[in-house]
């Protein structure tokens, strides 16, 4: 049988469901297959990004596999489906104009002397990532998984195939290298602002 006599099949959330309890992955895959660039144009048509569109799609299959308790009253699923990628397309488009609304907010209330913090403040981001990649690589690699991909010691470890301690180890190197270097830095260039931004250093070396 052809996976478009398969799909054809496939019109209730029962139906969809019976695929998921089976863990018929396959059989889903088709259904997703056959519907999702249909899917896409309709989200495109809102939110007039396709990148954002074929996302939009893709959590919403995605959503319907890991909580399949979604479908148990759906009767028509293709109904179904059309208006989740609307109701999703509209609340992405009021949410992004709701950020832009907030941002353009900010800027109106931004003083010469705020702007001049913002530019300091990337100037010091800037100095932290020339510093970073300067680590050597190990302590580099560690640093950037725990800092910046949020990654727990246990997971750099496994990751990397090195023991917990050595993780630690690495860690505390990066760490004392960086804070040297960096304030090193502020010091030499902004000696009577530099209390002002240690905070901002915080979230990565401390």
């Amino acid at each position: 049988m052809s996976f478009k006599a398969t799909t054809d099949r496939i019109v209730s959330g029962k139906d969809l469901l019976r695929l998921i309890d089976n863990n018929d992955k396959e059989e889903f895959t088709a259904f997703y297959s056959e519907n999702f660039q249909k899917l896409i144009l309709v989200s495109d048509k809102y939110v007039k990004d396709i990148f954002v569109a074929e996302e939009i799609v893709q959590d919403i299959f995605l959503k319907i596999w890991e909580d399949k308790d979604l479908l148990s009253t759906v009767n028509a699923i293709k109904s179904y489906l059309h208006r989740s990628v609307v109701n999703t397309s509209i609340n992405y488009i009021n949410r992004q104009k709701n950020i832009e609304q907030h941002h353009l907010k900010i800027a109106a209330h931004l003083t010469d002397d705020d702007i001049d913090l913002i530019d300091e403040q990337n100037e010091l981001i800037a100095l932290l990532y020339n510093e970073i990649d300067l680590l050597p690589e190990k302590c580099q690699k560690v640093f950037k998984m725990s800092r910046m991909e949020g990654l727990k010691y246990r997971d750099i470890a496994l990751e990397l195939s090195i023991s917990e301690k050595t993780v630690e180890n690495h860690m505390g190197n990066a760490l004392r290298i960086l804070r040297l270097r960096v304030l090193k830095n502020i010091e030499m260039g902004n000696g009577s602002n530099s209390s002002k931004y240690i905070s901002l250093l915080s979230l990565f070396l401390y």
